[in-house]
């Protein structure tokens, strides 16, 4: 009774300062949020003493033999790992990490028109790293906890502390390699030339938009200059195509290999940044190491980091002739580059300059050290996870890290989750319309049958131009039917991606069944339908998967587009089924 009495009190003493941990974890969240470093050395300070006692009470010599009890000694194990890995992760991740965040000037580490000193970034790589390896072995030492014949009391927060420190890891691994990468990516090492691209979301192509503008981004040391400046239209049309693998050719059609306009009808940007790597420098003879592509919604996040820009530029001012801003935003960036600038410049030519010349001067403001870290962190971070900041190395090394994340824009390997879908849309008007084109997408799970399941991706999209839009809106925005769609009209190719497993069974619009093009892209099935929209029409694709694993939840990326993100992915449908007696 004694003893059952000690291992209780112990076992309430574990329980109290794990929560008081848990309780704090906000509090330096708020504390690195708000940039107060020495505010974040005390908060770890005290989560430290929390963690040791709670680690110091499940060392109890008395809570130790309790372990050893066959069955029942399963539970004393687990919560002596589960305080052991709290300790380890407060000791070894938190404490030097608000170290290396206190060690830090942001706004000294970004890129500059004078450099920046990436030193401290290189300083601080060894530390991250070590943080970020402490914590992933406490990540999987509770992952190897069978909580199978665990009390529930038990096994709760068990599963709770697993799902934090997953999350926790990758976050941790992400900042590890991001602080081994930036400075030689930032040219510390000598500089680095980038082939900016500049997606235009007016004429969808499935990783954003055409190219609209590109140029050649150089950062040295921490400098960030912008030099030369072209469209895609100005490389010309490469004879004989480039080469692309068969699968993605098959789907793409050699285009991929031909037009810079067109290296991204493929949403896997590795592929589209090699090929406008090359045609780049086949066409101006300059080697670029890497490419990096944005669009308009993305500039617009830096700008509310940045704050305003005034167009001074006599060129610009001149071409824009009074009947657009003069001073850009986040507000009305995206309508005056995807929508005003084809109602005010007539010639094509003037419209991509335009288009450029706004770029430069984002980068210019950018470079001047407007701004702040981070909001600038905080927009670019967010562009990123709505696919609208994308970025290649040309570099093997480099690029195997990239790829192990989302900015990479890879359609396969580690960065895509098992039961990831994907629906992209590549215009088939050859026009700005997409401007006016709004898209929800929603995946609609159905019941499993022999543990596989079947997912219909459901894409809805109406055409919002006004009614007269063949009259009312430019040629150069319509296309004029010059590509066999009526002017005012949109034609888009939906293109739907399922997990490596499935198989893409049956296609839809509108509640009829229609034929499909049907392939496969580094293992994944791909589906694809046309459809074609007059102002004010809507329709609804469904394409059908099957042999969809359920042991995961999916999830879908989608191209981004002028809309925000949120507004067009829908949560997903679940399946309603009822057990079998």
């Amino acid at each position: 009774m004694a003893a059952a009495a000690w291992l209780g009190m112990k076992a309430s003493n574990i329980k109290d300062e794990l929560e008081a941990t848990a309780q704090l974890i906000p509090l330096l969240k708020q504390d690195i949020a708000s940039d107060n470093p020495q505010d974040a050395v005390k908060t770890v300070d005290q989560i430290r003493a929390h963690t040791a006692a709670a680690k110091e009470a499940s060392g109890d010599p008395l809570w130790t033999l309790a372990s050893a009890i066959p069955v029942l000694g399963a539970n004393f194990s687990a919560v002596s790992e589960v305080a052991r890995s709290a300790d380890d992760v407060a000791t070894l991740g938190l404490a030097p990490l608000v170290k290396v965040f206190d060690s830090l000037n942001w706004d000294s580490l970004l890129p500059s028109s004078v450099g920046s000193s990436l030193q401290p970034i290189q300083e601080a790589a060894p530390s991250v790293a070590s943080a970020a390896h402490a914590v992933r072995v406490s990540a999987e030492r509770l992952e190897s906890i069978d909580a199978g014949g665990l009390f529930p009391q038990v096994a709760e927060p068990l599963t709770r502390a697993r799902e934090q420190l997953r999350a926790v890891t990758g976050a941790l691994d992400a900042s590890a390699n991001a602080s081994q990468l930036a400075p030689g990516m930032l040219g510390a090492d000598g500089p680095r030339n980038y082939l900016l691209m500049i997606q235009n979301n007016a004429e969808a192509r499935a990783s954003g938009g055409i190219p609209g503008a590109l140029a050649v981004l150089t950062l040295d040391k921490g400098k960030l200059t912008l030099g030369a400046q072209s469209n895609a239209g100005d490389v010309g049309i490469r004879s004989p195509a480039l080469p692309v693998d068969p699968e993605q050719q098959q789907i793409y059609s050699s285009r991929l290999g031909t037009y810079m306009q067109d290296v991204n009808l493929t949403p896997d940007f590795p592929t589209a940044a090699s090929t406008a790597q090359t045609m780049w420098e086949k066409k101006t003879g300059q080697h670029v190491d890497g490419v990096i592509s944005m669009d308009p919604v993305a500039l617009g996040y830096v700008l509310d980091a940045t704050g305003p820009v005034k167009i001074t530029s006599p060129e610009l001012v001149a071409i824009a002739g009074g009947g657009l801003p003069t001073e850009l935003s986040g507000k009305n960036l995206v309508q005056t580059l995807l929508s005003d600038v084809y109602a005010k410049i007539a010639q094509p030519h003037l419209q991509d300059a335009y288009f450029a010349g706004v770029a430069k001067e984002i980068f210019g403001a950018l470079s001047s050290g407007k701004g702040n870290a981070k909001g600038l962190i905080e927009g670019i971070t967010r562009g990123t996870a709505e696919g609208r900041v994308l970025v290649w190395s040309g570099a093997a090394d480099e690029q195997a890290v990239i790829a192990q994340y989302p900015l990479s824009g890879s359609i396969a390997g580690s960065s895509v989750p098992p039961a990831q879908f994907g629906v992209y849309f590549n215009d088939g008007t050859g026009a700005k319309m997409d401007y006016y084109v709004k898209r929800t997408v929603q995946l609609v799970e159905e019941c499993a049958t022999n543990g596989y399941g079947q997912v219909k991706v459901r894409v809805t999209s109406t055409n919002t131009a006004p009614a007269d839009a063949a009259t009312s809106l430019p040629e150069y925005v319509t296309g004029g039917g010059s590509f066999g769609v009526p002017a005012g009209m949109v034609q888009t190719n939906v293109i739907a991606y399922g997990p490596v497993q499935g198989n893409v069974e049956t296609a839809m619009v509108d509640g009829q069944k229609t034929d499909f093009a049907a392939h496969r892209h580094s293992g994944r099935p791909v589906g694809s339908v046309t459809v074609t929209l007059a102002p004010g029409q809507s329709s609804t694709v469904e394409l059908t998967f099957s042999k969809i694993v359920q042991q995961t939840e999916p999830n879908v990326v989608v191209t981004p587009t002028v809309q925000a993100v949120k507004d067009v992915v829908l949560n997903t449908e679940p399946a309603e089924c009822v057990a079998s007696k």
